[in-house]
């Protein structure tokens, strides 16, 4: 699952929303959203994360949130590192091996380090 698509799946949960229900007043097919939820398509277009910003209501924070979880949601990364350190062709190569395998205490703490602002 993306973090676009849990969060999605999130305000359905809280907004007592089916799947088929949101699908229907999109007017997408529930296969396809469902896809979009688990990661199974791309992410999703910047004109579709408005219709679903509107159609939870979604205020200011709440919108800018969500922009920014569709564009880190892409289910298949490829990452460039030509020109790069060694280093950091040995991280890409190693993360992309052993990320199924990594705990959520794991990837969290990952992402607290990359996150981590340089300067």
């Amino acid at each position: 699952m993306t973090p676009f698509g849990n969060r999605i799946r999130e305000l359905r949960a809280r907004h007592n929303v089916t799947l088929t229900d949101m699908a229907n007043a999109l007017q997408l097919s529930p296969a396809y959203l469902s896809a979009l939820e688990h990661g199974h398509r791309g992410r999703p277009s910047p004109g579709l994360v408005q219709q679903i910003c509107g159609y939870f209501n979604l205020v200011w924070d709440e919108v800018d949130e969500i922009k920014r979880l569709a564009q880190l949601s892409h289910p298949k990364v490829t990452v460039d590192t030509a020109g790069l350190e060694p280093e950091a062709t040995e991280l890409a190569n190693l993360l992309s091996e052993r990320i199924a395998g990594l705990s959520d205490d794991q990837l969290a703490r990952m992402l607290a380090i990359i996150s981590e602002r340089v300067g």
